[in-house]
């Protein structure tokens, strides 16, 4: 259903692309430049002021425009908090 970005940011589960940690996926210069080019297109927002730990890749089905939320939250937290969403849905 939802998923709890941080702050008072709630994104629908069904509009992630993906969730990815900012330590390993910025070692990539291709991971760099998308999120560089994603800023001066002014596609993504700042969840909070802290130090971002993730970013989450989101776009409503069938629209090509994409938005990157940067989250203090690691990305292994919001895996967790939506498989616990999951694995109460299957029970």
């Amino acid at each position: 259903m939802y998923l709890h970005l941080g702050q008072e940011k709630i994104v629908k589960e069904q509009d992630i692309l993906g969730i990815f940690d900012l330590d390993t996926s910025t070692v990539s210069r291709h991971t760099r430049k998308y999120l560089n080019l994603a800023e001066k297109n002014k596609q993504t927002q700042t969840i909070s002021y802290e130090l971002p730990k993730s970013f989450i890749v989101c776009a409503k089905p069938k629209q090509k425009e994409k938005t990157i939320y940067l989250s203090q939250i690691s990305s292994l937290t919001l895996l967790k908090r939506s498989n616990n969403f999951l694995n109460e849905i299957k029970e």
